[in-house]
Order: structure tokens, then C-alpha cells, then sequence
């Protein structure tokens, strides 16, 4: 059996009476130095730190153990800690978690936010840009002291530097401390003493949520985008669940990339675009709204990415060959491909994958109203077809 004890900055004398027992009996303890050496001498078991990189460890954990193992971890060790690792890998039955306080918890205490209005981001391995959003308020889990500076530049650069945030430091302990400022305040007199153990309370500004497909002008892109009438169908479509990842093939600006990623908590995808410079348009988009899209060059060269995905979106390329061939060899069974088509060659493309595979064949006309004179017309937007199926 694996004990997972949570511990808080204040250590041992803020443990409850179960989590305390638990370590005194233990035999062998592991974790981070840090939170070991919050450890005091009623506990006598063998301390080992995790080394780096720690997955590796943890596969190996029970090997040769002679009753249970106890591992101490920060806070609460189910978010976003060593305890749902843990869980993963051994399984519910194995795994004992007796968690602290969360720093999110105590975040959000200092601050006078209700936990169940605030989004929870980890920064611990992923880049500051994914922590962007478009407003609301968020609780960040730092990496070490420089992840508040980069945060807060990232977040002036992408029109975010109004934003109010709030690095909280050695949260719970006797040398907590809290301070404030805007994210422009903050990238530009950066504080060189932050503690590497942080959070950071950050509410968006200017509040620009939106739910609903975006505009197309919320994009930066050069012509080359799905528009949002045909978005929105699009993402009806891939019919995006949470946690799932997308391929963009010919992805132009990455609005389908970045739509399908903010459509649920999790979603990911990975966007194929020949063209350099808009492959750096789509890395400026995706910073811009936070989201988790890899950029990378021309398919079907570059398709070589585990995991599968669970869905493939083409919207160019249809008419290159082996390109369609390569997408649904690529795709497991239950994928969904979608591909959308604008000339006549690429329609014919589709019917014949159509007739090979069956799915769904839609052909969608937009019109938008325009002044015509005194009056107002009809202006037709091009027509597109789509394909839509799933692999069986």
C-alpha cells in the first residue's frame, strides 16, 4: 500500500492527528527535499528524495518494499499533485491519499474568491501562454520564482495587462507572504525575491469571454480561415469532448485549432500548415486565447505524433496526394474526420471518398445582406462541402 500524506508550508504542526500517525510509523518516506525537510524528529523513517526526472520512480516504488511506502507531497495531493499520478499507476485500491489544505484553497481565502468560481491552471509543466485567458479569475500553480514575471509578460503582450494579479508565497507558513499589481506593473519592475514556492491569483481584464464561436476578426490571419458560420458547423461536426486531440491539416490561421480547444477542458490539438508564416500566425493566435496547439510543418510528412488523434479536421489539401490516404490510416476506429471543400476538384475528391466510406455529404451557401443603392441584397458567400465520418 502507497500513504500519500499532504503537508503545508507551516509542516508538521499543521498536520491533523491521522496524517501525523501515519508518518510516524512509516518505514521509508519520499518526496520533494523541500517538503522532507519539513519533516521533524518524531519521524524516523528513511527520507529519499525524488530524483529527476520523478515518473521513473514512481513505476518503480513498490519494488522491494517490506510493508507500505508514505509519500509526502505539498497541500492536496489530488490537484494537479503526485497523488493522482500515483492512482494512475497503481490503481485506487493501492493508493491511500490524507490531503492538506490546497493552495488553491488558501489562495482563494486571501483573496475573498469562492473556490467554485475559480479556474484552476498549472504552470508546473506547461507554458506560461496556456494560462492566458480572456477573462474570469484563475488560481496559477507556479513552476518555481519566475513563473509570476513570465506570466505577467505574456499577459501584457496579448492585451491582458490590466490584469490584477496577486503572488501569494510560502502559503500557510510562518513566512507567507502576499503582494500585488497589475500584470503590466509586474513584467516591467519584476521582483527579484520570489519565492519558489507560489501561486498566483490573477482576475482577467479586460473581461472579454466569450462562449459561442468567435468572429473572425478575433483571429489575426491573412484570408486563409474557415469562416465563423462554417466554423461553428465545423466544430458541430468533429463534435469535440473533453480531454480529446484534434490534427489540423492545412490549418491556415488555426481558428478550427483554437475553437476545438476552447470548446472543452483538456482539448488539444496539433495543427499542420505549409506555409512559415502562417504557421507563426497560428503560434500568435493560440497565445493570444490561452490554448494548447502544437505547431508543426506540411502534412502528410509530419504526421509521425503519438497519440493518435481522435479527430482530423482538413481544410486544404484535398486534391494533394496520399494526403486523405495518410489522415485515415492515421485515424483509430471511433475517430472523426471532417474535411470541408471550396473548389470543384476538391468536392470530387469527396464524393469519391464519400462513396468508398459513406459517412455524411453536406453542401452549405451562406448570405450575407448588403447595401445595394438605397436598398439591401444578398451577397453569396462561396459555397462549401462538407465530409463528415466516422472510422468503424
Amino acid at each position: 500500500m502507497i500513504v500519500v500524506v499532504g503537508i503545508g508550508a507551516d509542516g508538521m504542526s499543521g498536520l491533523p492527528q491521522a496524517s501525523r500517525a501515519e508518518l510516524t510509523r512509516a518505514t521509508v518516506i519520499y518526496g520533494s527535499q523541500r517538503q522532507l525537510d519539513l519533516l521533524d524528529d518524531t519521524v524516523t523513517a528513511a527520507r529519499r528524495a525524488w530524483p529527476t526526472p520523478m515518473l521513473p520512480a514512481l513505476r518503480t516504488i513498490l519494488d522491494g518494499a517490506d510493508g507500505d511506502v508514505h509519500v509526502v507531497a505539498s497541500g492536496d495531493p489530488l490537484l494537479h499533485g503526485v497523488g493522482s499520478s500515483l492512482i494512475r499507476l497503481y490503481g485506487a485500491e493501492q493508493v491511500v491519499v490524507l490531503p492538506h489544505v490546497s493552495s488553491v484553497t488558501l489562495a482563494c481565502s486571501r483573496v475573498g474568491w469562492a473556490v467554485q468560481d475559480t479556474e484552476i491552471v498549472s504552470l508546473v509543466t506547461s507554458e506560461p501562454h496556456t494560462a492566458v485567458r480572456r477573462g474570469g479569475q484563475a488560481v496559477v500553480l507556479s513552476r518555481d520564482a519566475t513563473t509570476p514575471a513570465a506570466l505577467a509578460r505574456v499577459l501584457t503582450d496579448t492585451g491582458r495587462g490590466d490584469s490584477e494579479i496577486t503572488v501569494l508565497e510560502q502559503l500557510g507558513g510562518p513566512a507567507e507572504r502576499r503582494r500585488s499589481a497589475t500584470a503590466r506593473e509586474w513584467s516591467a519592475r519584476p521582483p527579484g525575491d520570489v519565492d519558489d514556492l507560489n501561486v498566483i491569483a490573477v482576475r482577467y481584464l479586460p473581461d472579454e469571454r466569450r462562449n459561442a464561436v468567435l468572429p473572425d476578426d478575433a483571429f489575426s490571419h491573412d484570408g486563409q480561415i474557415t469562416k465563423q458560420s462554417m466554423r461553428a458547423v465545423t466544430l458541430a461536426a468533429l463534435a469535440p469532448r473533453p480531454g480529446e486531440l484534434l490534427w489540423d491539416v492545412g490549418a491556415g490561421s488555426g481558428s478550427i485549432a483554437i475553437e476545438w480547444c476552447r470548446s472543452g477542458p483538456g482539448c488539444r490539438a496539433i495543427a499542420f500548415e505549409r506555409d512559415e508564416r502562417r504557421r507563426k500566425r497560428i503560434e500568435d493566435n493560440a497565445t493570444r486565447f490561452g490554448v494548447h496547439v502544437t505547431v508543426t510543418f506540411d502534412a502528410p510528412d509530419s504526421f509521425e505524433f503519438e497519440p493518435p488523434p481522435h479527430a482530423i479536421f482538413v481544410g486544404g489539401g484535398l486534391t494533394q496526394p496520399g494526403l486523405m490516404e495518410a489522415c485515415w490510416e492515421r485515424l483509430p476506429t471511433d475517430g472523426r474526420l471532417v474535411a470541408n471543400a471550396v473548389t470543384a476538384e476538391s468536392e470530387a475528391a469527396l464524393a469519391q471518398w464519400y462513396s468508398r466510406l459513406g459517412g455524411e455529404l453536406q453542401r452549405f451557401q451562406h448570405y450575407r445582406g448588403e447595401p445595394l443603392g438605397g436598398f439591401t441584397g444578398w451577397r453569396p458567400a462561396m459555397p462549401v462541402t462538407q465530409w463528415s465520418v466516422t472510422k468503424r
